[in-house]
């Protein structure tokens, strides 16, 4: 099977908010969901994008996806952040994430950023794991995550 990584479109939306669902209940959240479909669209693909992806399409069928933003950091300048790397259950150990990783290299690489951030569940072997095979990558076990909603 020959693996694709392209820039997601406006027209993959669909398909990469059902893989956040998948993600979700991955991750024992499903109704932590809430991002309606059209803010997700917009703020990906409307005037001012606040996000960009790239998708892995196996014979023409999405089955993975990354999405980023950038982050800025008064220690470090521009950052990539990876808000979701998500391949389908059926498809993974395929190689499909570390494609969609060494894609995100690359972005980070062209676009000048000092690194690339992300989060991962503590209870989350699998992920933890293929995280570790990169080259550099720092689990950081000191930091707190925070946040409050505004809504």
């Amino acid at each position: 099977m020959k693996t694709v990584i392209r820039k997601a479109t406006k027209g993959d939306c669909k398909r990469m908010m059902e893989l956040v669902q998948e993600l979700a209940e991955y991750e024992k959240a499903p109704e932590e969901v809430t991002v309606a479909f059209e803010h997700f669209v917009e703020s990906g693909f409307g005037t001012h994008p606040v996000w960009w992806a790239y998708v892995a399409e196996v014979e023409g069928a999405v089955e993975g996806f990354a999405l980023f933003y950038t982050r800025y950091s008064t220690w470090k300048g521009q950052r990539m952040y990876l808000e979701d790397l998500v391949v389908t259950e059926k498809m993974r150990g395929q190689g499909i994430g570390s494609l969609l990783m060494q894609q995100l290299l690359q972005v980070a690489k062209e676009r000048k950023y000092s690194g690339i951030l992300w989060q991962v569940l503590n209870w989350n072997g699998p992920a933890i794991n293929f995280y570790k095979k990169f080259a550099g990558v720092k689990l950081d076990a000191e930091w707190i995550n925070c946040s409050i909603e505004v809504l």
